[in-house]
This record gives C-alpha cells, structure tokens and sequence, in this order.
C-alpha cells in the first residue's frame, strides 16, 4: 500500500513567495486539482487543515456512480421523507436541536424538489457524470491506478414489488440519458439475483444490475497515491488552517491560525464540508451543508460480496473494500461538530446482517463523514462573485469521488483561461443569489 504523505509547515520560501496556484483542501478532489495544475513551471501549493484524506475522501464507499444522476432534491424525497424521519436510526434523521440552523437550507432543498428544477438539475448532473466517466479513465490511467477500478456494475435490491415499482421512472429517467441497466423481477429474478450475488436472503423478491458503475479498491489509498503522484510533479502538500481569503492587487493572500500568510496568484477552494466558511469572506453566502453518512468496514472474509450492492429502501450500501466490506450510506443533518451517533452504524450494519445471512460482522471498524452538499445536489463550480482570481470546487454531496476527476479538467481549463469541457452555468456558485 502507498505510504501517508506528511504534510509539511509552511516555510519562511512558502510565505515569502507567491505561488502559482494554491489548492485549499487534500481530499480527492483538491488532490486530482493540484496535479492537474502541476504543469511545468507552474508553482502549485495544496494546504489542508488536518492531513491527506482527512475527510470524506478517507472511508467513502468508494463508488463511481456515474448513473447516479437523479437529485437527493425529488417529488420522491418528499413523499419518504415524513417516514425516515420519525425513525431517529432510519435512511435519514435530523438532529432536533439543528433544525434552526438548517431550516434556510431546508427551504432551499424544499424549492430543488420542484419538477422543473429536479429536471434541469438531473439533465446537469448527466453531464456532469458523462464527463467524469472519461476523465476518471484518464486520471487513474494516468497515475497508474487503473488495477485499482473494479468494473463490476452495482445490484439495486428491493424488498418489495411495490418498491421495485416505485423505482422504475428513476430508472426510465436514466434510460433517457443513454444508462444502461437490467431488470429482474418476477418469476427467474431470484435465480438472476443469485447469480449476480450468491448468498443474499430470499426476501428480496427484484433487482437492478447497472454494469456502468464502477468501485475503486480502497479510496484512501488512492487519494494517498494521487498526493504521491502530485509531490513527484512538484506540488508542495503544506499543512495549516486557512482562516481567511484576502485579495489584494497582486495575488490574494491565505490568512492562516496563527497569523502567518501564504499568497497566491489564483485560489481553487476545494475544502469540502469546510468551503463555504472560506466564500463568506468574499462575501458570499454558499448554502453549503453536511449530509454525515456512517460506515462500517469489516476484515477479508466477511462475506464473498461479487460487487457493490444499493438498499434503496433502507439508504444504504455494502462495497467490497481492500478485500474486506465496507457496510454504510444513509444521511444525518446535524452540522460540522456534532459528536458522531455511532448507534447509526450499528443499525446499518444489522440491515446488512439482514439481507446477507453469512455476514460476519465481527471485528469491524466505524466511520463517520461529512458529504458537502448543496440544495440541488449539484457541486459549486466556477468563480468567485467578485474576484475571478478564486475558483470554488465543492458541493459534490455523494459524488464527489466520482465527480473528481471530471472537476479536475474543469478547474484546469478555468486556471489556463481556457473554456472549461462542459456548460458550467447550472454549476455557478451564485445560483442561489446572496
């Protein structure tokens, strides 16, 4: 396995100079940034707060979902969520004490569910994940990831026909976009089942195989690899705080904790659940939020699992993982510094149990991470209102693995004055006004 990259203190050559570009944040998608920019002599600095991978990046489920095209924000949503939400272990839960602090962006998602914007707001994310699919070949092909993409396909499992039914205009709304899926309901879909993915419970009475969606063997080794991969490119991985963004006329200086500066000539804003702290000193209000999502990663032979497995009605996922099974999803709103409710793990974990009888759960390890997330689930892609010189990358929700790649080509072009690869006006960070 790649060995952690350490970051390093900024030096007296770090805050005396002025680098090229500066890359808030060393998850995947500020790490896939920086060694997109890392062109020769281009000076590329990627500061982050805590370590590589700190956050979502380090224990996601390690999919690319490029058929996952459908916003969180849907009439579907709606309809579930009164369900959901009265079970405080279900698919999604709100911390009552949270509810003032989000209810602005309540509203917000409530006005995304509306038909016309889910419409625009899927036939953007289409785009988006077209894109990604390419670039993600390109990228891994690139750092010599490639053996770590398992190509597998992902099996939706229903528990009920009417659930099954329930699914289907989803699935019709990505036939439109030319995402190929397979069906098993009815007579033969346990024995299509089985043959997808020997040992589930007979309970689950139809299917959906999407052989378009792909896993990647562990996604903290790759993000460690992709900041091996920027340090042999010249990038310079510092660590520090940013506390503050401060354009002058020259560049625009990196407030640090602690008082010291870094300055740069262009900022890319990739700190995740972090970032619109950042946008607020430019005066933006970017309603950003946190949808925490739990996990459970069990050792090597817990279960002889084919491929990733989706529990539409129960919001969950279970992906093989470095050999093991990673057994996680649904959502939490409960901000940035709630102490994590483990309770929610355990509970998917026993779902798991459930629909795979010869799970061993014995011996795993829990997780807790903050998806950064927007109203509409699309991610904040573009520049700054009032200062072009800082570009914002964040948002990505539960795509941001599989968006990375497809963002780093977008902040690339964005940085080199070029026209970016696709219509980023449904991506603008000032979408939502001020």
């Amino acid at each position: 396995m790649t060995e952690a990259i350490e970051l390093q203190p900024p030096g007296a050559h770090d805050t005396q100079g002025v680098a090229d570009v500066a890359v808030i944040g060393a998850g995947v998608i500020g790490l896939s940034i920086a060694l997109r920019l890392a062109t020769p002599g281009r000076r590329v600095v990627v500061i982050e707060r805590e370590r590589v991978a700190a956050g979502a990046s380090r224990g996601n489920a390690g999919a690319y979902a490029f058929s996952d095209i459908q916003p969180l924000a849907s009439p579907g949503i709606l309809r579930q969520a009164p369900r959901w939400l009265v079970d405080p272990l279900g698919p999604l839960s709100l911390r009552p004490a949270y509810l003032p602090t989000i209810a602005p962006w309540l509203w917000r998602f409530w006005r995304a569910c509306q038909p016309a914007r889910v419409a625009a707001s899927t036939q953007a994310q289409a785009a988006l994940n077209r894109l990604a699919a390419a670039a993600t070949h390109r990228l891994l092909g690139d750092i010599g990831a490639l053996p770590l993409l398992h190509e597998d396909g992902n099996l939706h499992l229903y528990e009920s026909d009417a659930e099954w039914r329930a699914s289907l205009p989803g699935w019709q709304l990505r036939a439109e976009h030319g995402i190929a899926f397979e069906h098993a309901q009815g007579p033969g879909a346990a024995e299509a089942i089985a043959r997808w993915q020997p040992g589930l419970s007979p309970g689950l009475v139809a299917a959906t195989f999407v052989p378009g969606w792909a896993t990647i063997e562990d996604p903290l080794r790759l993000v460690q690899l992709l900041a091996s991969r920027a340090v042999e490119s010249g990038v310079r991985l510092l660590q520090g705080e940013v506390a503050a963004l401060a354009p002058q006329a020259q560049d625009v200086a990196l407030r640090l904790q602690g008082g010291s500066s870094l300055h740069a000539r262009q900022v890319v804003v990739a700190a995740g659940a972090w970032s619109h702290l950042l946008a607020r000193c430019l005066g933006e209000r970017i309603p950003l939020e946190t949808e925490r999502g739990y996990n459970t990663t069990l050792p090597p032979g817990a279960f002889d699992l084919r491929r990733q497995l989706t529990f539409p009605g129960r919001g969950f996922v279970v992906t093989p993982i470095g050999g093991g099974v990673r057994v996680g999803g649904a959502v939490e709103l409960a901000g940035l510094r709630a102490p994590p409710n483990y309770r929610r793990a355990d509970a998917l974990l026993a779902h798991a149990r459930g629909f795979l009888p010869g799970l061993h759960t014995e011996g795993g390890t829990q997780w807790m991470g903050l998806r950064p997330s927007l109203p509409d689930s699309l991610p904040a892609l573009g520049a700054a209102r009032d200062d072009g010189r800082v570009i914002y990358a964040f948002g990505h929700g539960h795509l941001g693995l599989t968006q990375s790649a497809a963002t780093a080509e977008i902040v690339r072009a964005l940085v080199d004055g070029r026209a970016p690869p696709l219509d980023l006006r449904p991506f603008s960070p000032q979408r939502f006004g001020r």
